[in-house]
């Protein structure tokens, strides 16, 4: 398994001889590693607030001796932050279990810890985190099908300059030409969101086609289209209340002009 595929574990663990048991059962099972052990209640706030992202999973013990906080508490802080890790009880008391499971606590590890036990445990955290990971990335059109007439027409994201919604048709522009498409401006966005610039309720550009942005008249406009010197272009209209992200968006990774 590679390193980046393991689950990423913080165990807090007043004891000793506990919290080194508790880190080598982790580590041996060979799906998760171990990036942090603390003792404190106040060791595992600094570290979880420093690097929340880099944390998959969280073993905590309830009784923390010489602290006034417990490992309830630490669970309170942080399991409703987005991005929030995975939290697993590791304790020796076994009557806080109701209460954990309603704070969002995943599982409940009792002491004297047990391999087999512990290993069952991050075995389903680790199946989880890969389902999840495969129902965030939906699959994802390579490319969008347009019809000319009673041909169909087969354009490369690259190729488009703009979608456009008009009289309850959609249509995408192209240095290929303009044609049908049979789904809506939303669907566009909600498929090629990253690619695609909103920049009216009617129209999507593409920013890599952005030639131009136009102030002169009354209405500011874009002009995208082909980057050749005898290429082609289309004029599409800004709405006002976009302009101002726009500009910003378009200006971001440039330089030359003052930002005002």
């Amino acid at each position: 398994m590679r390193p980046d595929e393991k689950l990423r574990v913080v165990v807090l663990e007043d004891e000793w001889v506990a919290r080194n048991f508790l880190v080598e059962m982790i580590e041996a099972t060979g799906i998760a590693s171990v990036v942090g052990a603390m003792e404190t209640f106040d060791e595992a706030v600094s570290f979880m607030s420093k690097a929340p992202s880099s944390i998959d999973v969280v073993f905590v013990d309830i009784n923390l001796v010489g602290s006034s906080h417990n490992g309830l508490e630490l669970i309170q802080q942080f399991v409703k932050r987005p991005g929030a890790p995975a939290f697993v009880l590791a304790t020796a008391l076994r009557e806080h279990a109701l209460e954990a499971f309603e704070m969002g606590v995943v599982d409940y590890v009792l002491k004297p810890f047990d391999e087999r036990r512990v290993l069952k445990c991050l075995e389903k955290l680790h199946a989880a985190r890969r389902n999840s990971d495969y129902a965030s990335e939906p699959s994802r059109p390579l490319r969008i099908i347009a019809r000319n007439k009673r041909n169909l027409v087969f354009l490369n994201l690259g190729e488009v300059w703009a979608v456009e919604a008009s009289e309850g048709m959609t249509q995408v522009h192209s240095g290929r030409g303009t044609f049908d498409i049979d789904i809506s401006l939303d669907t566009i966005a909600t498929s090629f969101g990253r690619d695609f610039l909103r920049v009216h309720r009617n129209w999507l550009v593409s920013e890599e086609h952005v030639l131009e942005l136009e102030r002169d008249s009354g209405e500011s406009a874009l002009l995208v289209g082909s980057r050749s010197p005898d290429g082609s272009s289309l004029r599409v209209p800004i709405a006002r209340d976009r302009l101002s992200n726009l500009r910003a968006r378009l200006m971001h990774e440039g330089v030359g002009v003052r930002r005002r």
